[in-house]
This record gives C-alpha cells, structure tokens and sequence, in this order.
C-alpha cells in the first residue's frame, strides 16, 4: 500500500510538472515574456505555402498607430486613436472582436511627421492588470476585466519629465511589485512605482545630466522613422540633437529616447538597463542609484529606439544616425562598483527601431536608418559580420523588425513583407514569404508577435492575425 501510494504521488507530482510547463505561449509585454523578443513555443510551421499561412481572421478600426500588441488569458491589448484620444483596446484572442475600449488622454499634438498616427507603446499585462503609456506622458493601470483605470499619473506633470520630439514611445516594465519608466526629466530619468498604487518607490538620475531647460540646437534635416518602440529623441549634454519639447526642435531636453527598460542580474544584484538619449545606462532595481554606462551605442541626435539586449554579463545596444552597435562586458571594479568594458563596437549593426535578436550565438537585426537598410548577421561574441543582404542588386531582405519563434525569424520589413527565415550562420536562408494584405500607406512599424500558434500583424487600423500552427 505504501509503495503504490507513492506512486501515484509521483504521478500527480509529474502531472503536476506537465501542467506548469505547458501553459499558454502567451505575449504580454513588449517583446514578449522576457523582452528578448523570443517565444518558447514549438510545434509551428517550419515552412510556409506560396501564399503565406492561412488568415484566422482580421480586426479593424482600431485606430492609428504603431503599438504592436500584447497576448495574455485569451486576450489582446493595444493602443490607438479615436475620437482624438489615445485609447486602450482589448480584442478576444478566438475571433479579434472587441471587448473593451478605455480613452486615457487626449490626443497628444506631434510636431513630426514620422510616426504621428498614433501612440507606439505595447500594454504590459500582469495578471489581472495591465500597465499602458501615452505619447504625452500619461500613465495608467487599467483593469484587465474591463478596461477601468485603476490609477493614472503624468511623467511631466508628476516627474518633471520632458516629452522627446517623437513623444513617449516607451512600453513600461513590470518587475516585481514595481514598474518601471523613463521620464526623462533631470531629476527623474527613470522612475520605479509600486504597480499597484502608482506611489513613487524610487527616482533615478544620470551623474552629469543637463540642467532643466536646457535647449539644444535644430537637427539636420530628414527626420526619424517611428516603430513599436518609437523614435525621436534628443541629444544629452555635449550632443546636437532636437529639442524634446511637444512642438519639435529646439525645445528643452529629454533624457529619454524611444526605448524600453529590461531587468537583469548580474553577480546577485538586479538592476534595470535602458538606453536612454545619452548612453546606455544601468541603476540598481532596489533603490535606483546609477551603476554603469556605455555612450558609444547612442547616437548624437538621441534617437535611441531599440531595447537592449543582455546575455550572460554582456549587454548589447545599437542605434542609427552614424552611431552603431556595442557590446559590453559588465565586471565588478576593486573598489565593488560595476564597470562596463567594450568587447566590441561595430558600424555594420546601426539598428534603427526594428530590434535584434540572439540565436546560437550569432545576433540577427537590421543594418540602416531613414536611408533604408538590410539585415545583417553578426557574430555575438566579435561583432565580426557572419554574412548580410547590403547588394542592393541581390538584396532580398530590406530593413524590417523581427522576432523569433521555434527555431525561425519572423521578419517584417518596413514595407510590409512578411518573412521566415531559418537561423544560419553561414548563410541567409528563405523559408517563406507573403505580402500582408490591405496595406497601409504608412511604414510597417509595429514589431511581429507570435503567441499560441498565431502571429499577429498590426498595420495602424488593422491587425491581421495568421495560423502558423503546424497541423
């Protein structure tokens, strides 16, 4: 009798296992569970028919902007436009039809043309909560039931915080008991609340930083393409750069960029790590005291737009405008402080807003700003171009955003091109391509998400959502 009652404990007990391990692959951040942009699911296609995969089905009025959605307990989540105000929405995972939809400001005026359709923040769903930013500062923490907004704050009006001239495009973290965002201001660069009350836990400020009101000169002309993380941005101290107030140039600085916090440890201390108009920086998650950081990733105009990318005790920024990628090895100095040593810094990964990502050691992302661009592949421990699609006589992949699900890249290119690509180190390697239908006229910004078997397309009014499950 004992032995067979301890069987069926460890039957229950590995059931038990199963059940917590086969979960919904859910996408409710930024760039997915950890902001790596990268899925665990498996069992999707490996390769996709002629026409692409097929269409589940297709929402529409969502209104204008580039917020690539979140996916959590059979739900989706983003922002939008309407009626002139930024909004909130919530659409059933089965069918795309909305379930709830909560304004939180009014629509914030751009000064730029890029990107002014709407707000480019993705919700960030914990639990029965989720967490959304709008281009003006406002900052909610809505219900996810129904939309009701629980608590709602200002990162101007509360933090002194300056608006970049792309706006806010951040998509808050929640690590913890807290959130986490990025101001800008002099004396709040980045802020921690506890989630649950929006009390203010902790501000963060960069050593050096400029004083309040500081102006900077006008920017050369061609302006800055948005994506799901936005763009726009302003120079820090000793940097030529826009303005970063609400009417464009020439207004006072903001320390943000375009940007999104990640969280990470490093020799049993959490910290968060952003980049932000200046550097890219890390503080302490327990009290926000400045840490490191590492300038050669952020470009002299301050538009940073991609989330930094951390493996093993390097972390790994890049951006656009003449600036390129980095890679720096994090180390505890003699005196127990934390220094960031360059491993390497290569012009061949100007990543503009479309991200990278890390498979098998080598980091996969576009190459290129406002001119265009082309993906790259470089190896993540030398920075030494494995191969890249810069012919621009043989190009087949242009600039885009990407992600990664079940050993493939899913790759957007701005113009709407969908592509799945098989990681390889030697060489690029095609399989599958579609052209998204019903079209914008505005740049495919917002990032690709793939989550229970669906990849989702958003396309400013419109998300296309597609069955890539392998049947």
């Amino acid at each position: 009798m004992k032995r067979h009652t301890s069987s069926l404990l460890a039957v229950f007990v590995c059931a038990q296992a199963l059940a917590a391990s086969s979960g919904p692959f859910d996408w409710p951040q930024w760039q997915g569970p950890h902001r790596d942009a990268i899925s665990q699911e498996t069992g999707l296609l490996k390769e996709w028919p002629k026409d692409g995969p097929p269409l589940a089905w297709k929402a529409t009025s969502l209104g204008g902007g580039d917020s690539a959605p979140a996916v959590a307990a059979g739900r989706i989540y983003g922002m939008g436009t309407r009626d002139g105000n930024e909004v909130v929405w919530a659409l059933s995972e089965a069918d795309g039809k909305e379930l709830w939809i909560t304004a939180l400001a009014p629509l914030f005026p751009q000064g730029m043309p890029q990107s002014k359709e709407g707000p480019g923040c993705t919700p960030t769903v914990d639990g029965d909560r989720l967490y959304a930013l709008t281009m003006g500062g406002t900052l909610a923490c809505l219900q996810v039931a129904d939309g009701k907004v629980r608590w709602q704050l200002n990162l101007v009006t509360d933090f002194g915080g300056v608006v970049p001239t792309w706006s806010y495009r951040e998509s808050p973290l929640v690590d913890g008991n807290k959130l986490i965002c990025t101001p800008g201001g002099p004396e709040a660069l980045l802020v921690a609340l506890d989630k649950l009350t929006g009390k203010t836990l902790w501000k963060s400020s960069l050593p050096g930083a400029a004083p309040a009101g500081t102006a900077a000169p006008a920017a050369p002309p061609g302006g800055a393409a948005g994506g799901a993380a936005g763009v726009g941005g302003q120079g820090g101290p000793g940097r030529r750069g826009p303005g970063g107030g609400p009417g464009g140039f020439g207004g006072p600085r903001s320390g943000a960029a375009y940007s999104s916090v990640i969280a990470i440890d490093f020799e049993g201390q959490r910290q968060y790590v952003q980049l932000t108009a200046d550097a890219l920086i890390g503080v302490a998650a327990d009290d926000g005291r400045f840490l490191w950081r590492y300038d050669r990733p952020a470009n002299r105009m301050g538009i940073n737009c991609s989330t930094p990318l951390h493996h093993e005790g390097t972390v790994f920024a890049a951006s656009a405008y003449g600036a390129g990628g980095g890679l720096v090895k994090l180390t505890k100095s003699a005196e127990g402080g934390i220094e960031a040593k360059e491993v390497w810094f290569s012009r061949n990964m100007e990543n503009h807003h479309g991200g990278v990502v890390l498979v098998d050691g080598a980091l996969y992302g576009s190459n290129g700003g406002n001119a265009g661009g082309y993906l790259a592949c470089l190896d993540f421990q030398t920075g030494e171009v494995l191969w890249n699609e810069r012919d621009p006589d043989k190009r087949r992949v242009s600039k885009g955003s990407v992600s990664v699900a079940d050993g493939r890249l899913y790759y957007r290119t701005e113009s709407g091109t969908m592509l799945l690509i098989e990681p390889n180190r030697k060489e690029y390697v095609e399989r599958g391509r579609f052209e998204q239908p019903d079209r914008s006229r505005s740049p495919a910004w917002a990032h690709p998400v793939i989550a229970n078997g669906k990849l989702y397309l958003r396309d400013q009014d419109l998300l296309l959502c597609y069955d890539v499950k392998a049947r």
